[in-house]
Order: C-alpha cells, then structure tokens, then sequence
C-alpha cells in the first residue's frame, strides 16, 4: 500500500504521484518493441498470396468456361468471398489475420471476414435484432463511404470531361 501523509487540510495525499509526462515515459520503458520490418514482410506475402489465389481462381474461370477476364471477374469475387467465410467459420481466417496483420485485409476477403465475424459473434440474439443488425453496422458505413466516394469522383469526371459525354 502506498505511503500516505497528512496534508496541511486533514486530508491524505499520495507521496507517491508522478506527473503525466513521468508515466508516458516510464510506460514507453516497459513497453515491448515491435518488429514493424518483420510484421510488413508477412503482411506483404500474405497479402500478395491473397491476391494470387484470387488470381488463379480467375484463371481457372477462364480456362474452364471460356470467360474474358471481365467476364470472369465476378464469379472469381464471389469464390474469394465464400473461401473467406468458409476459412472464418472454422476460426482459420482469424489465426492467419493475428499473423500476417494488415495482409489478409485484402478488400474482399477482409471485408466479408469482418462481415462473417460480425454475424457469427451476435448470433444468439437472433437472425433480425443479432446477425443482421450487428453485421451491418460495420458494412453501413463501408457502403456509405463508397457511395461518397463514387459520387465525388463521378463530379470530378464530369467536370473534366471524362464523363463518356453523358452531359
């Protein structure tokens, strides 16, 4: 117990104190160094080994049925989402996420994880009031930023004329 004295007013004041600036300082001591180099490299790789499945998968597509890349894009979107629910489901996603950090936050796959995540943690409210409000509370303002987004830069096209002269 910290030692305690009788101030000049009746009340007891901790010897003890130490200011902010002395705790941030005593903190940053104490706290463990992060290895930003080696957490980038993983989230790299992984990242970009994300991206070259998504990428033979579109191959696949075309190679199988004869698709044009845009053709097979798609249906290559809806594979990479399902594998990341799919790999959510079984707490798989989760293990590689703590690994590789930022590189399994490719959009899709990161995206519909989080989604997945959302539903699976609140499903014991219900299908209504637990899966579906819960889980889109993280994709309103996904959808709501890339509607913003799409709308400004769709001005800024008009503006300068690359439009497709629908104006």
């Amino acid at each position: 117990m910290p030692a305690q004295e009788k101030s000049g007013n009746g009340k007891k004041s901790s010897s003890l104190s130490i200011s902010e600036q002395e705790y941030k300082k005593v903190a940053k001591k104490h706290e463990p160094a992060r290895p930003i180099w080696a957490n980038c490299i993983k989230a790299f790789f992984v990242g970009g080994f994300v991206c070259v499945i998504g990428q033979a998968i579109q191959e696949a597509f075309m190679a199988a049925f004869h698709m044009t890349s845009k053709e097979a894009a798609s249906p290559t979107v809806a594979v990479m989402i399902l594998i990341s629910v799919i790999l959510t489901c079984l707490g798989v996603y989760d293990k590689i996420a703590q690994w590789a950090g930022a590189g399994t936050a490719v959009p899709v796959t990161g995206f519909a994880n989080s989604m997945c995540s959302a539903a699976l943690e609140h499903r014991a409210e219900g299908l209504v009031l637990g899966v579906g409000a819960n889980m889109f509370k993280l994709a309103g303002s996904v959808i709501v930023f890339g509607v913003v987004a799409a709308f400004i830069v769709g001005i800024v096209y008009a503006c300068l004329g690359f439009g497709g002269g629908h104006l």
